[in-house]
């Protein structure tokens, strides 16, 4: 695996806002299933975000970490989605769960690298005290 998890992840066919938002409403309501669904689903997006966001030694170090730790976060951004979102005008409008969780993603991602670039920094700095 040379760091291109989101070539290997299965995919998953595109469902429609509908059929995703019926989902999402099975897990809210405790379908563990609907949920498993809906994350496995995204999982390719997760993943393809780590690709886009990290360096290539970056992806080859923590990808499999990282998109990893991403599970719990989309499972969490399932039970906060609204399924009865409306605009500042009042208007009801569905979003699609993607569009809802990419910015969380990214940031779990970014986060999630600056920590390990900031051990990795404390790592090197104890092993050259220590030579």
């Amino acid at each position: 695996m040379q760091g291109n998890y989101y070539k290997i992840i299965r995919r998953y066919p595109k469902i429609s806002l509908r059929e995703e938002r019926r989902l999402i409403a099975k897990a809210k309501r405790g379908s563990h299933e609907s949920a498993n669904e809906i994350v496995l689903r995204h999982m390719g997006f997760v993943s393809y975000r780590f690709y886009k966001k990290a360096f290539p030694p970056l992806r080859k170090l923590y990808g499999q970490d990282i998109i990893s730790d991403c599970i719990p976060l989309l499972y969490k951004q399932i039970e906060l989605y609204n399924l009865r979102y409306y605009d500042r005008q009042g208007n009801f409008k569905p979003v699609r769960f993607v569009s809802y969780i990419w910015k969380g993603v990214d940031g779990f991602i970014i986060t999630a690298l600056k920590k390990e670039a900031k051990r990795m920094k404390m790592e090197n700095m104890f092993l050259s005290f220590w030579a």
